[in-house]
């Protein structure tokens, strides 16, 4: 994709356009190391980033030996700071946003109410939520929250197949625009994140645009945006990732994801004090299977983004 295709791609997002692909297709194998250049870098990064900020960026990657994807829009000023935001990384579990969205896109006031019934062997490893209500069941609604809230992998999976599975998620962002998401497993697997794998990836400027549309845009009606983002503004797994970042002043609907390879990703919808939102994704990865996950690198890579996006 050339600078000029990029440019354009982040500028539609920015009028709420989510339809046009979500830009190259650089696959994860691609993962910094600590003597990655910084034209390398450079050349990751939107001309409408200034050289500062892709200095800095870069220094990031550098520091902690990771792949760094930023997408960041100010939808007040226009503004836009994106670094590898048209590379393919694993999405891991910020993927339920856009698999509750779909579920509240289908769904009544009744359907939410409907009581979903499962058993012990339907939970997984990570159930926090469900596992406190085998015996009982739980409604859509809650189940939503609890994919959202508490990244419960089993309610996401229930999610998914009261929806008919991942490629009915896929359908879903296809529906909004996203020609670029590969929406294919269901948790846990999704988060194996094999450098070069592309199933169960997006871009960063991807799920920005997404993430846009479904908060901020009319994707849904206003109850269901209320419904998501009041879940997101209560997320209990983001404290050190992109509120980290931020001003406690801000307001923070965000969603984390981890997964191997050092993966660790938030996406969010950002609000200052009298100002307008900013919609900021954050993705990094590693190149060795075991690699820890970073929490402070996604601080780090939020204050660099919102610093950009400000000067």
């Amino acid at each position: 994709m050339t600078a000029a295709a990029l440019t354009a791609l982040v500028l539609a997002g920015l009028v709420g356009c989510s339809g046009a692909p979500g830009g190259a297709t650089t696959g994860p194998a691609s993962s910094a190391s600590a003597s990655a250049s910084a034209s390398a870098a450079a050349t990751a990064t939107d001309p409408a980033t200034d050289p500062a900020t892709a200095r800095a960026f870069a220094a990031l990657e550098r520091r902690y030996d990771a792949r760094l994807g930023v997408a960041a829009i100010d939808t007040g000023s226009g503004r836009t700071i994106a670094h590898r935001a048209g590379e393919q990384f694993a999405f891991a579990s910020t993927v339920k946003v856009f698999i509750a969205a779909a579920v509240l896109d289908a769904s009544s006031d009744a359907d939410l109410a409907t009581v979903v019934h499962y058993d012990r062997g339907d939970l997984l490893e990570y159930a926090p939520v469900t596992s406190e209500h085998v015996d009982t069941g739980m409604t859509v609604r809650e189940l939503v929250d609890a994919a959202l809230r508490s990244s419960d992998n089993t309610a996401a999976n229930l999610l998914v197949e009261r929806l008919g599975g991942p490629d009915a998620v896929e359908r879903w962002l296809r529906g909004i625009g996203d020609r670029t998401t590969s929406v294919d497993r269901v948790e846990p697997d999704l988060n194996q994140a094999v450098p070069g794998d592309r199933r169960d990836t997006t871009t960063p400027e991807r799920f920005a645009a997404d993430l846009r549309t479904v908060l901020l845009g009319d994707a849904l009606d206003a109850a269901d945006r209320r419904v998501l983002r009041d879940a997101m503004l209560g997320n209990t797994t983001g404290d050190a990732t992109i509120r980290a970042g931020v001003d406690p002043s801000w307001r923070v609907a965000d969603k984390t994801g981890t997964a191997s390879y050092g993966v660790r990703n938030d996406i969010a919808v950002v609000t200052p004090p009298g100002r307008d939102p900013v919609v900021l994704v954050v993705m990094t990865s590693r190149s060795d299977a075991g690699a820890e996950p970073s929490d402070a690198l996604v601080a780090a890579a939020t204050r660099t983004a919102v610093a950009g996006l400000s000067d």
